[in-house]
């Protein structure tokens, strides 16, 4: 599986670095922004709309949640209008909310499209709206984030009579939207860059859908291979492996010639992938980003998944036995027993009934998994599924003689029942933390959480090595050889988890476990000199009594500061671009740059600088210039770090990592979003080695 992961991630590395190398400014969302009143009338209320159409894969941050979370929330200033007075806040319409485990907070966001509404006053007969929206547009598949502002005129003329007021108002809006070309381009040249980084990008999202729709699981191709592992895991359950002998069964000396019979088999078998497959569809049907989004964070789904696992796994350790109703099943097989292919299909489908007490769970968690937004994913996964689920039942319809060499059921397979149960009931525990998380209960906190898998994985453990014995298990004389290998993989598992009850990160586990936040026995991190850096400073880095590296890293966050210092201890300069508010930052630095590898280049081998991009902080007027990208002025820290990286590095989304030479020329090409941290060891490497050549 993992290697099929892993050439799932470089094919993706490989599409993206390529693709990026063709379009490297992102374009922003298309603002449609307009006075929401036609008559205007001095002395009454009015409202500006605003609307933005978000490319696909992005979303836009709004405003009405935490502003301390982390995201950078959308604003609205009106500094500069004539013949208005503001109202209230700038208010989102209809946002999607979510929590998110990076930010540990919930927070809202657009996606798709987005809509805010400022509410205003007409205080005179001219009226001159001249306003700036400032927003965070991020993608979880490109794994960036990026800063933009959209500035805006509006001048309209309002009626000074408010009872009698039948004149039409003229109402002119100029948008001035952040073009990706130099202010001095013709408008053919703006035209042609708009369209061909448009026509880029776009390539680009639909490369990223076909190849990454879950990103957790390795891509499309990593996800497939998962769920076709889970499908020959189900044929090892007591509910599917006894069905093996009743196909052999059904199919012998039901067919005229050889060649009918393999048709025949052929038909069962794509009859019972067509049975799952449209399972799939039907999720893919009725599920879109907002169900997705309830899904996965609302309690009520989560409570009720916790709930059916912990009942599945009762019933895999024995408590209790699932079985379907009897009437509905004999319908069902006296329909298999007519004649055809629809014959054949019924037996398919009583196949598929008589089984689901066992497949229920696996192809639950498929469908769960799949329910990421998207079209394609749950129909690939439970096509995969049945896959591996079809093929040995076809083969022993079409080689009936199999059959003799096949393992006779027995003791064997109720052992394999509840080794799932064991696992339905660890599982069972993600829902209830993703709900104990979204809701701040306080139930499963990660020491907690911890401590239920030990004692679960310790006590499959014991029964794997025959200490403990369930209802309806068999005594055991000894072990087999398999068996005792799986009984060691689980305790070694255990042994593996035992640190995690005093803070160490289980980073193979990450995905699984509550944040380290909500623990609350941290001896790792706690521990004496455990934040000491290693590496030193020349003076004291500007800005530093606000702004940070993690991982203990030492760093300047002023460009020329870091570059007159690398110069000095005659290292190369390490810069990155990065944010208060980007999300995949602060997943490289959890995932990447904590790696003991990654973290001790980072320390001894360069000069590290953080250019923040959303840092607000207003420079001196003496630091203030005319950007020649856009002919703004930029004031803040941010703004003319973000300057930097579109005019230097002709880039605009964060994370961006840029390392340099003494000369300001590349050592190696930049690295955006990747958590491959091999990939990251080589590029820092590379970028060393390259630095001593020169």
């Amino acid at each position: 599986m993992s290697k099929h992961i892993k050439f799932s991630l470089l094919l993706f590395s490989f599409l993206f670095i390529t693709l990026t190398s063709f379009a490297q400014l992102v374009s922003p969302p298309k603002w449609n922004i307009q006075l929401a009143n036609k008559d205007l009338k001095v002395g009454e209320e009015a409202e500006i709309v605003l609307k933005a159409s978000i490319p696909m894969n992005w979303y836009v941050y709004s405003n009405d949640f935490d502003e301390n979370a982390g995201p950078v929330l959308t604003t609205l200033s009106l500094n500069g209008s004539k013949g208005i007075s503001v109202n209230e806040n700038l208010k989102p319409i209809n946002p999607k909310k979510k929590f998110d485990p990076i930010w540990e907070a919930d927070i809202t966001y657009f996606s798709g499209s987005g809509e805010f509404r400022q509410k205003i006053n007409i205080t005179e007969s001219n009226v001159e709206i001249k306003g700036t929206v400032e927003y965070q547009m991020c993608s979880d598949v490109t794994g960036q984030c990026i800063l933009y502002e959209e500035d805006f005129t509006i001048k309209a003329t309002a009626e000074a009579d408010v009872a009698t007021s039948e004149t039409p108002v003229e109402t002119k809006i100029e948008n001035q939207t952040q073009e990706e070309v130099k202010p001095d381009s013709s408008a053919s040249e703006v035209e042609t860059v708009q369209k061909s980084v448009t026509e880029s990008i776009s390539d680009q999202e639909r490369t990223f859908v076909d190849l990454d729709p879950d990103g957790e699981n390795g891509g499309l191709l990593g996800f497939m291979f998962v769920a076709f592992l889970a499908g020959l895991a189900a044929l090892l359950t007591p509910c599917v492996f006894p069905m093996i002998p009743m196909t052999v069964t059904f199919f012998t000396g039901r067919s005229k010639s050889r060649a009918s019979g393999i048709r025949n088999a052929f038909i069962y078998g794509l009859s019972i992938i067509g049975i799952y497959t449209i399972a799939g569809t039907a999720v893919a049907a009725i599920q879109g980003p907002e169900f997705a989004n309830w899904l996965s964070t609302h309690w009520l789904p989560n409570v009720f998944f916790f709930l059916i696992f912990i009942f599945f796994a009762f019933a895999f350790l024995g408590m209790f036995e699932i079985t379907l109703p009897s009437s509905f099943v004999n319908k069902i097989d006296a329909k298999a027993d007519k004649g055809g292919f629809a014959g054949i299909f019924f037996m398919a489908f009583t196949l598929v009934l008589v089984s689901f007490s066992c497949t229920g769970p696996i192809v639950g968690s498929i469908l769960i998994k799949a329910a990421g937004g998207d079209f394609i994913t749950p129909i690939a996964g439970m096509f995969a599924f049945s896959l591996a689920f079809a093929i040995p039942f076809t083969l022993f319809a079409v080689f009936p003689e199999w059959l003799n060499s096949l393992p006779k059921s027995g003791g064997w397979l109720n052992s394999v029942k509840v080794v799932l149960g064991f696992l339905e009931l660890a599982l069972a525990f993600k829902f209830l933390s993703v709900a104990d998380q979204v809701y701040h209960w306080g139930l499963l906190d990660r020491d907690i959480y911890i401590a239920i898998w030990i004692v679960i994985f310790f006590l499959l453990g014991l029964y794997l090595l025959g200490k403990i014995r369930t209802k309806h298990d068999s005594p055991m004389d000894y072990i087999g050889v398999p068996r005792l290998m799986l009984a060691i993989s689980t305790f070694v598992f255990v042994v593996y988890l035992i640190p995690g009850l005093w803070g160490a990160p289980l980073k193979a586990l990450s995905g699984y476990l509550p944040p380290m936040a909500t623990h609350d026995f941290n001896v790792i991190e706690n521990r004496p000199g455990a934040s000491v850096p290693s590496n030193q400073l020349d003076e004291i880095p500007k800005y530093a009594d606000f702004l940070h590296f993690p991982h203990g890293i030492q760093g300047y966050f002023d460009y020329k500061q870091a570059l007159e210092a690398a110069k000095k201890q005659g290292k190369p300069l390490f810069i990155d671009f990065t944010g208060h508010g980007c999300v995949n930052c602060r997943e490289m630095e959890a995932r990447v740059w904590s790696d003991p590898q990654v973290l001790q280049r980072l320390k001894e081998d360069f000069v590290m600088v953080a250019l923040y991009i959303d840092e607000r902080f207003e420079l001196p007027e003496a630091e203030w210039y005319v950007s020649e990208y856009d002919g703004k002025e930029k004031k803040t820290i941010g703004k003319q770090n973000a300057d930097f990286q579109i005019t230097k590095f002709n880039n605009n989304a964060q994370p961006y990592y840029v390392i340099l030479d003494h000369n300001e020329e590349l050592l190696v090409k930049p690295k955006a979003y990747d958590t491959n941290i091999l990939n990251f060891v080589t590029f820092l490497d590379e970028a060393k080695a390259e630095f001593g050549r020169r």
